[in-house]
């Protein structure tokens, strides 16, 4: 697929989500964050709110779920019709029935990990899923600052999904923008959650198109 651009919605005008939305230009997918203030510290939106931008959007809807309890409530988001739908390892007890499932019911199945959370347990898993997300970040807020220190394991998780040779994405979320977008695509991520740096610009649609360019440069 190449360079994908994933501008969240968690920086917009959530009184205004479907103006907000419009704005994005080329974007290649529209990056939702699910908080349930237990798995995380914040409350963000649920279930209803993204069938509701589901219903209104032809857009690719890429849901990241920072809750806790993922195997319960994730296919949910996979019926509704979102394209992608990532759940935690630290939050999944069977990630890997959970994927099969997200998969059977017709959306990508993604697995993030925390800034702490070591990528290699996880490459047995590389076959299930169809996007690792390395959160740049500590989940829970938007417009946090990057954190270098999860650069090697950026490399650490493109290496891996080389060796397998499957069409496995590397995600990046949390800090990216045009600071910092050019060291994630060095290291291997190819598609890129960026919020502030979307909805911070007055021409949203032109930050997706720098930031791309940026990181196709880089890669």
């Amino acid at each position: 697929m190449g360079i994908q651009i994933a501008p969240s919605i968690l920086s917009a005008d959530f009184a205004d989500l479907d103006a907000e939305i419009g704005r994005l230009g080329d974007a290649d997918l529209v990056h939702v964050d699910v908080m349930d203030n237990h798995f995380v510290p914040n409350l963000t939106i649920g279930l209803p709110v993204v069938e509701a931008i589901l219903a209104r959007t032809d857009r690719r809807v890429d849901c990241h779920l920072m809750i806790e309890d993922p195997d319960r409530w994730a296919p949910g988001y996979a019926e509704a019709g979102a394209y992608n739908v990532t759940f935690h390892a630290e939050a999944a007890r069977a990630p890997v029935r959970l994927a099969r499932e997200l998969r059977r019911l017709g959306a990508r199945a993604g697995v993030g990990l925390r800034p702490a959370t070591p990528v290699e347990p996880f490459e047995v898993l590389l076959p299930e899923i169809d996007m690792l997300l390395v959160m740049t970040v500590e989940p829970g807020f938007g417009g946090q600052s990057f954190l270098d220190v999860c650069l090697p394991k950026i490399r650490r998780a493109r290496e891996m999904v080389s060796r397998s040779g499957l069409d496995v994405w590397v995600q990046v979320d949390g800090g990216i923008s045009t600071e910092t977008i050019e060291r994630c695509a060095e290291a291997g991520a190819d598609v890129f959650v960026a919020g502030s740096a979307v909805y911070g610009a007055e021409d949203a649609a032109g930050a997706v198109e720098q930031l791309r360019a940026l990181a196709i440069r880089h890669a």
